[in-house]
C-alpha cells in the first residue's frame, strides 16, 4: 500500500527577483513499511522533499498524496490535521520542549489528540521502554545526552501511532556510538511495528541502514535503488 506519493512535483523558492528550483519534476512512491534514505549533497533537495511529504510545505506544481489523499492544496490548518494523525517527525536538533521531562515530551502529542490519562500513561511507558529510556522518564532535556534526547524524540514521533515517520538528518548532532544506537532503535521499531521510516541524510553511517536509497542531485531524483542487503533478504539469502 502507498503511504506517500509525489507526482511531477516542482518546488520553486523566490527571494526578491531571484528564483531557485529546489525540486524539479520529482516522482516518488513510498510503500508501507519502507525504511528509506533520501541522500544527496547539500542543496540537492532532499530536505525540501521531506517537508513536502510531511505537509510542512506545498509544491509549486504537481501533487503530493498521503494515504491516497491529495494534500497538495490543503490550507495550513488542514495540513496540520493531516500531520497530527498520520505523520511523526524526528528533527536534527531534537526539538524537545526544554521545560518538560522526557515523559512529558512524549506525552504531549497524546494530550493534543485527547487521549485519556490511563491510556497516555500506558502508551508513554511503553514508548520510553522501547527506546531504552525508562530510567530517564523524569529527566529534562538538559539532563540527557544528545543520544538520549534523540531517542526521546523518536518515542514522541511514534506516540500517536502514525503511518509514517520522517527524520531529517537524525544523527547529524550525534557521535558515532550514539548515532549507531539511534539507527539501531529506528531499524528495530520499523521491523517490530511496521511503521514506515523516511530519513534525509548525507551520512554514510546512516545510509548503510537503509533498505532503499533514493539519491537526489540538483533537485532531481537520479537513482532510487533497493539496498544490496535488502535484495539478499528478499531473495532469501
Amino acid at each position: 500500500m502507498e503511504v506517500a506519493k509525489v507526482e511531477n512535483v516542482t518546488r520553486t523558492f523566490k527571494i526578491g527577483n531571484v528564483e531557485t528550483q529546489a525540486l524539479r519534476d520529482v516522482n516518488l512512491t513510498i510503500e508501507d513499511g519502507e525504511f528509506t534514505a533520501l541522500v544527496g549533497p547539500s542543496g540537492s533537495g532532499k530536505t525540501t522533499l521531506l517537508q513536502l511529504i510531511g505537509c510542512l510545505d506545498q509544491p509549486t506544481s504537481g501533487r503530493v498524496y498521503i494515504n491516497g489523499k491529495d494534500v497538495s492544496r490543503l490550507n495550513r490548518n488542514q495540513r496540520a490535521d493531516t500531520r497530527r494523525g498520520t505523520i511523526g517527525f524526528i528533527f536534527q536538533f531534537f526539538a524537545l520542549i526544554p521545560t518538560l521531562t522526557a515523559y512529558e515530551n512524549v506525552e504531549m502529542p497524546l494530550l493534543l489528540v485527547g487521549m485519556n490519562a490511563a491510556e497516555r500513561r500506558e502508551r508513554v511507558t511503553q514508548l520510553l521502554n522501547s527506546v531504552e529510556l525508562s530510567d530517564r522518564a523524569h529527566h529534562r532535556p538538559d539532563q540527557l545526552s544528545g543520544g538520549q534526547q534523540q531517542r526521546v524524540a523518536i518515542a514522541r514521533a511514534l506516540a500517536t501511532k502514525p503511518a509514517l515517520i520522517l527524520a531529517d538528518e537524525p544523527t547529524a548532532n550525534l557521535d558515532t556510538p550514539n548515532g549507531a544506537q539511534v539507527m539501531d532503535i529506528m531499524t528495530r521499531l520499523n521491523q517490530d511495528t511496521g511503521v514506515t521510516f523516511v530519513f534525509a541524510t548525507h551520512d554514510p553511517r546512516v545510509i548503510k541502514y537503509a533498505r532503499r536509497v533514493v539519491t537526489l542531485r540538483d533537485g532531481r531524483i537520479v537513482d532510487g535503488v533497493v539496498a544490496a542487503a535488502s535484495r539478499k533478504v528478499a531473495a532469501g539469502v
